[in-house]
């Protein structure tokens, strides 16, 4: 699960639309909630994404966690910066294991205030 989490960090700092889109459940019950927007379902996710503006460089993650909830489920939260703003977001993501394999049903980000 911590692999596939890092594969999708890794699309998300080198801007790999395809690859974000991935891992993301293709199913309209996905959501995604972002710092000023909200996405329902995987089409409206992978609309956003494809017109979205990259991820600053320099992403740094910390107190990352990978909780297993069950054999299926998991919830992943971390913390973020950059190092061109003093603000700390937050992630937490829902992982769900499907056919294809771990995918994200539902993700959350904001920023503390």
């Amino acid at each position: 699960m911590r692999r596939c989490f890092m594969a999708y960090e890794a699309a998300l700092s080198a801007g790999d639309t395809a690859q974000m889109d991935s891992w993301f459940a293709a199913d309209s019950r996905t959501i995604r909630f972002g710092i000023g927007e909200e996405h329902w379902g995987a089409d409206a996710i992978r609309r956003w994404r494809h017109s979205a503006s990259p991820v600053p460089p320099g992403r740094l993650l910390s107190e990352t966690r990978v909780d297993l909830w069950a054999d299926d489920l998991a919830v992943v939260t971390t913390l973020f910066t950059y190092p061109s703003s003093s603000a700390v977001g937050r992630q937490s993501q829902t992982w769900l294991r499907t056919p294809p394999g771990w995918r994200i049903v539902h993700a959350h980000v904001s920023e503390r205030v």
